[in-house]
């Protein structure tokens, strides 16, 4: 990823980051963040930089909307986790292809006061020194505030450059029109706040959006591809480059999904179609043995999947320091 920087420009000056408030562990000049928020990695020609856009303190229910609450209960006990709120991690992704700097979903901006932790996605691209406005495409793999919020900044809408292509579905654009939360389950402000979020989105960029159907080359090795299910037009990113892969899946899969596909989502827009996708998506990963990265996947998310007898098991990758 030192290449990706310096092949673009000079590091970038660094804005100030939140230092961590918890602890500054006694250090005379404490870093910036103690906890790590970008992994970078190789995959054949392409370089790839996972960024934590932070966290969203969700209750665990929407998890799994249609199965009883003691074996929600079960699972979040197994796997050391709380009962009543479930702190989802938030990523998005920087490809540099050839001449091309891709981002993949913007994380969350300003637009939900109920997620303070959330939104740091465009000073810790700063703080890997690139810029924004470096960046050539925006990859969209669907227009939930989490994923098109970053956008909205006014900062980030001022130094994006005014050719920058962002790549979305058409379906997904359709859909905003007039979005169906029908089949949803999910806290009570937040569809509000979609609708709103989404509508701003496009009204915003509208000039630079380029829609596809069901799949478009970004750039060598880099293609999105429309998967629906979590939202009609929700899409993946399907990165291959001298024989290896790696696929950035948005929303299509959650923690609890390996185990049990099966699960319903609250933000599944429609969850039968969505369950479909995922498990369609688990067993292409299977049989590649492609790298997977994920939006609420704990950071840096960077992992394959196995079968495991009718479900399937999340490999995290070891760090490679």
């Amino acid at each position: 990823m030192n290449q990706m920087v310096s092949n673009m420009q000079a590091p970038a000056k660094k804005s100030p980051i939140k230092r961590d408030t918890h602890t500054d562990m006694g250090l005379v000049n404490p870093p910036q963040e103690l906890v790590p928020s970008r992994y970078a990695l190789r995959l054949g020609q392409l370089d790839v930089l996972v960024i934590s856009d932070g966290v969203l303190p969700l209750p665990t229910t929407i998890m799994a909307t249609n199965v009883a609450p003691a074996d929600l209960a079960t699972w979040l006990d197994d796997h050391f986790l709380p009962q009543e709120t479930y702190d989802w991690p938030l990523n998005v992704m920087v490809v540099r292809s050839g001449d091309k700097i891709i981002l993949v979903d913007a994380g969350l901006g300003g637009q939900f006061s109920g997620f303070p932790r959330a939104g740091q996605f465009p000073q810790r691209l700063q703080a890997a020194g690139i810029s924004l406005e470096s960046v050539t495409d925006v990859i969209v793999t669907h227009m939930h505030m989490d994923h098109v919020g970053g956008l909205l900044v006014d900062d980030v809408k001022h130094r994006l450059r005014a050719d920058v292509r962002i790549h979305v579905a058409d379906a997904e654009v359709k859909f905003w029109t007039s979005p169906d939360f029908s089949h949803t389950v999910m806290p009570k402000p937040v569809p509000d706040v979609l609708r709103s979020t989404a509508t701003s989105f496009y009204n915003e960029y509208r000039d630079r959006i380029r829609v596809f159907d069901d799949q478009y080359e970004v750039a060598p090795g880099v293609v999105v591809r429309h998967t629906g299910g979590h939202t009609p037009g929700h899409s993946v990113v399907d990165l291959e480059s001298d024989g290896e892969r790696l696929m950035f899946a948005g929303d299509a899969m959650f923690p609890v999904g390996f185990e049990h596909p099966e699960w319903q989502n609250g933000f599944e827009h429609d969850p039968e179609e969505s369950a479909r996708v995922r498990v369609g998506l688990f067993q292409e990963l299977a049989a590649s043995g492609g790298l997977l990265v994920a939006s609420h996947l704990p950071f840096p998310s960077v992992s394959r999947v196995a079968v495991d007898g009718d479900a399937f098991r999340w490999v995290p990758v070891i760090w490679d320091y």
